[in-house]
């Protein structure tokens, strides 16, 4: 897996709730985005501007993430993130330290290599399940998983179930369609002219 570097400032969390919300408006304000740090015993709270997200949000790749706050550094991933409703902006990132002897759970892009058979008879290839969930060792977690579709035919799929990758374990359920050969019109109309024949 990639690493990225994220730079951020610490801040502390006022005691009444009103002020907290004070505070995290005028982070934003000044192009801030609200950051909490888990896993690390204490919960570490912090700011990073919204430019030093960027490359970390807005893209398909999955990182590790060295997190530098005051001068300190920490392993982190990306845990989740809060978009605002309407205009898209980032309104605040979890982050959850690795700890190298702990499996952490992360969302891994799908790839597909190969021409399908189906595709070839005029079937249609689609990817129905951009990333999948796994459990693994951080450093075992591969930047994305490659899926081959040279063997699947018209109307056939790929489950979960039927795929496995050493050390990872796949936690979406075991029947949901990962990728499929859908039958097109053409290929109906192809299908149906051989059974005539």
């Amino acid at each position: 897996m990639k690493s990225i570097e994220v730079k951020g400032t610490a801040r502390t969390i006022a005691e009444r709730s009103s002020e907290q919300a004070r505070a995290l408006k005028a982070i934003r304000k000044n192009n801030g985005v609200p950051c909490v740090l888990y896993g690390a015993g204490e919960n570490v709270h912090f700011t990073v501007p919204v430019e030093g997200l960027r490359n970390l949000v807005y893209t398909p790749n999955i990182y590790v993430v060295d997190l530098i706050i005051d001068g300190k550094k920490v392993n982190a991933i990306l845990k989740d993130i809060q978009f605002h409703p309407v205009k898209d902006t980032i309104l605040h990132v979890d982050f959850y330290q690795i700890d190298e002897a702990k499996p952490i759970v992360m969302e891994v892009p799908v790839q597909m290599e190969g021409l399908a058979e189906g595709v070839k008879a005029g079937g249609k290839l689609t990817l129905q399940m951009r990333k999948l969930k796994v459990r693994a060792l951080y450093n075992a977690i591969p930047e994305k998983l490659v899926i081959n579709v040279s063997h699947l035919g018209l109307g056939k799929t790929v489950k979960v179930g039927e795929l496995s990758y050493e050390g990872l374990e796949l936690l979406n359920a075991k029947e949901a369609v990962v990728c499929a050969v859908k039958l097109t019109r053409a290929a109906r109309g192809a299908a149906a002219a051989a059974a005539n024949n």
